[in-house]
């Protein structure tokens, strides 16, 4: 069978077997899914020997590009030892040096690891051990959460009722916890003038008002530090977050940072928090926790918060959330290695060179009739096509401009699936200033094909 014969039978195979996530399936009978043979550094490759720039990182968990030699190796090592055991009443050398890494690197006095398997799982732990925690200390008024705007936390139902973007959430609305929302500091808004944070302490108002009003109520405050993801990667100020720490300390409320995509390195520092000098109660991190090669999350909290559970059996404190794969010695391993690069090589500070190239290639966008915005926060850059360039407006969302963007990439050798109408970047640290010029090019001259549509 020859590689083209290949490529369509597994077309064929694939639509007949396979329900693929947060597509609509009747695309696929004009625009084919593509079958990937294999992959290295940025690069894709088909079985027709077209290559793609990975331009989005495979959904933001790739952090030091495809076959990694030295997560490859960890792996390999790690399943000549052992594969699984459950984290249950047993344990492994791998996940205990793990917790012990993580703690180091993360804010004080974040002290406990807890595992699950995904982003959204984690964000689940997050929200069931706040709300645990005050159950046991004897403040079991409190039973809801407060989120922003414009946010997205998961899919599960407790992920998916922090979240704020109707396109995931509003046919389940029926099914989700009831949650206090609060406008989003992002900077997509502010006056012509006025600076992100500015606007960043001017919009905190609104959270400083639902905290003063429901904090009896409320276990915990959930944001994405910097950088709303999935809500069309909209950003805002880290003052905001420094206003949050210091008014869920005064009223007595926890904070959740949901550091799942924007975690190692992604916002220019290898925690978001960072930035505004903060540690949160809970730590959500997962995606580029294992460098892009298996799933695997973990919800750093406090020893204040562990010790709330730490009690004799018969008072039934006990956290008992599980999953069957916690802690996995192999999601573990591919963890350990990608804080081995981390540690062995100068990520953060390469990572500063590559994100200035964005911003020289993306300059040529700032004067586009028909760009809204332009905005990066570290490895992070977004486009937003708009109708009305003063104005802002969209261009209606049944028109799918940003997929113009997605087909004429994938003509022109570059995987970039957009937010709607955002174009964005957010590459594996291994990209070269080159690709990053290929890549800006190929999305400039797909975003003249779609305004022009």
């Amino acid at each position: 069978m020859t590689s083209s014969n290949r490529s369509e039978d597994l077309k064929k195979r694939d639509l007949d077997a396979v329900w693929h996530p947060c597509t609509q399936m009747k695309d696929h009978k004009h625009l084919p899914m593509v079958p990937i043979k294999s992959a290295k550094g940025v690069w894709l490759e088909d079985f027709n020997g077209n290559r793609y720039l990975d331009a989005i990182s495979s959904w933001w968990v790739n952090l030091f590009g495809h076959a990694n030699e030295t997560i490859s190796s960890a792996i390999k090592e790690q399943l000549d030892t052992m594969e699984h055991v459950l984290l249950a009443g047993f344990s492994h050398e791998t996940v205990i040096n793990l917790s012990e890494q993580l703690i180091e690197i993360t804010p004080e006095p974040l002290r406990k690891c807890f595992y699950a398997d995904n982003g959204s799982s984690a964000v689940e732990v997050a929200l069931k051990m706040s709300f645990h925690y005050w159950k046991n200390i004897g403040k079991t008024k409190k039973t809801k959460f407060i989120n922003l705007s414009n946010s997205y936390h998961g899919e599960t139902i407790g992920a998916l009722s922090l979240g704020d973007v109707a396109l995931y959430k509003e046919v389940y609305e029926p099914l989700l916890l009831d949650v206090i929302t609060v406008p989003s500091p992002d900077s997509f808004n502010r006056e012509i003038g006025e600076s992100e944070a500015d606007y960043a302490k001017r919009m905190f108002v609104h959270m400083e008002k639902a905290l003063e009003q429901h904090h009896e109520e409320v276990c915990a405050v959930i944001v994405e530090p910097l950088v709303q993801c999935a809500g069309y990667m909209r950003m805002y100020a880290p003052e905001y977050l420094t206003l949050l720490r210091e008014a869920c300390d005064r009223y007595g409320v926890h904070l959740i940072a949901d550091e799942i995509a924007v975690g190692f390195g992604r916002t220019g520092t290898m925690f978001g928090c960072e930035q505004a000098n903060i540690s949160p109660d809970f730590m959500c991190l997962s995606k580029g926790l294992t460098g892009g090669y298996l799933p695997l999350s973990v919800v750093l909290t406090t020893n204040n918060v562990y010790d709330a559970f730490y009690d004799d059996y018969e008072n039934l404190t006990a956290f008992l959330h599980s999953h069957s794969y916690t802690g996995n010695p192999l999601g573990c391993a591919a963890a350990l290695a990608t804080l081995k690069i981390f540690n062995t090589e100068d990520v953060i500070a390469n990572n500063q060179i590559l994100s200035a190239e964005f911003v020289k290639q993306c300059e040529r966008f700032q004067s586009h009739p028909h760009i809204g915005d332009v905005r990066q926060t570290g490895m992070i850059t977004a486009i937003e096509i708009v109708k009305d360039k003063a104005s802002k407006k969209s261009y209606p969302w049944q028109e799918r401009r940003g997929l113009e963007v997605y087909k004429f990439g994938l003509k022109n050798n570059a995987l970039l699936r957009p937010l709607g109408d955002v174009i964005y970047f957010m590459p594996p640290y291994v990209i070269t200033p080159e690709e990053i010029k290929m890549l800006v090019d190929v999305a400039e001259l797909g975003i003249e094909l779609a305004v022009a549509k």
